[in-house]
């Protein structure tokens, strides 16, 4: 079996696109939108949400790994929603080839 060398937006578009990927980035989307709107709506309120939270707990722990504070620290929902996305591509795709090469050769692990 030969290895093919892929470049890195090759790479990226492998293990992000994929179902569990999509799911995820879809679900972190959603979130997102929903803490964006729910901003929107209550600054004119004038009440405080803790709405925010949950993009940060959608995308945790690698967006809780960010060394920032402040508004900058919301940089690590789109880098913790991608690396988590392209961990669970990779988990994905090694389920999926390895089942394709054990039907393949003839090898049943049911």
């Amino acid at each position: 079996m030969t290895k093919t060398s892929r470049t890195l937006p090759q790479t990226l578009r492998h293990y992000l696109v994929n179902p569990p990927a999509l799911v995820y980035l879809g679900i972190v989307l959603g979130v997102c939108l929903w803490v964006a709107a729910d901003a929107f709506f209550a600054s004119s309120s004038g009440d405080a949400s803790l709405v925010g939270v949950w993009a940060m707990l959608a995308t945790a722990p690698t967006s809780l790994m960010v060394p920032f504070e402040g508004p900058i620290a919301l940089i690590g929902i789109p880098i913790g929603a991608v690396v988590q996305s392209f961990a669970l591509g990779a988990m994905y795709r090694y389920v999926t080839e390895r089942r394709a090469l054990g039907t393949a050769n003839g090898v049943s692990r049911a």
